[in-house]
């Protein structure tokens, strides 16, 4: 385990770097909790990620990116995503595109779509600028996943779990309002459904 706050942050990223260019698994902070995440071009270490799951293993995983530059890369010719690209991130969201056809099916257990997160921690954008994109899974409880690296940054910086909006429709579609209310979807975005939703304290 390394602490981020106490570590130099570009050794930090050198030893993430290390563990992720190896296959390995890593825990780091996103700004709503933890993830626990690997190179997404390893279908081992995506194994494993999806493992440490438990009960929800057969949830798909978010691919956590460093720039929202980065994030249009994956969603070309998506007016919504170019807004919301401009307009949300970085930030506690996570935006679902149609998956590119270049990325395993794994990824997103199967299904079409895949979430996008560009965080606003800067722990998390300082890795991900050193590793490259990272496909992770939530966790809840850090002490029931045993990654090769952790890495620890205190408490979140947000108090709700993302929100997840679909932007493969006309209009929008909010999946789970968290950090990011619906109203102030509605205000960024333009017209959004509002679908499913639920409101979780990390606490």
């Amino acid at each position: 385990m390394i602490d981020a706050r106490a570590e130099p942050l570009d050794r930090l990223a050198d030893t993430c770097a290390r563990t992720v260019f190896d296959g390995g698994t890593l825990l780091f902070p996103t700004g709503t909790g933890y993830g626990i995440g690997c190179d997404p071009m390893r279908a081992d270490a995506v194994d494993r990620v999806y493992a440490m799951q438990g009960d929800a293993s057969d949830a798909p995983l978010t691919m956590f990116v460093a720039t929202p530059a980065e994030f249009l890369e994956y969603a070309p010719a998506n007016p919504l995503a170019i807004l919301a690209g401009k307009r949300l991130l970085p930030g506690p969201v996570t935006l679902l595109v149609r998956r590119p056809a270049f990325l395993s099916a794994e990824l997103s257990a199967g299904g079409p779509t895949l979430g996008f997160c560009v965080p606003d921690e800067p722990v998390a954008r300082i890795i991900l600028e050193r590793v490259g994109p990272l496909v992770a899974a939530s966790v809840r409880e850090r002490a029931s996943v045993s990654p090769d690296l952790a890495i620890e940054n205190g408490p979140p910086r947000h108090d709700r779990e993302a929100s997840v909006v679909d932007l493969t429709q006309q209009p929008a579609r909010l999946i789970r309002e968290g950090a990011v209310s619906y109203e102030r979807l509605r205000e960024l975005l333009g017209p959004i459904e509002r679908s499913i939703f639920k409101v979780r304290s990390q606490s």
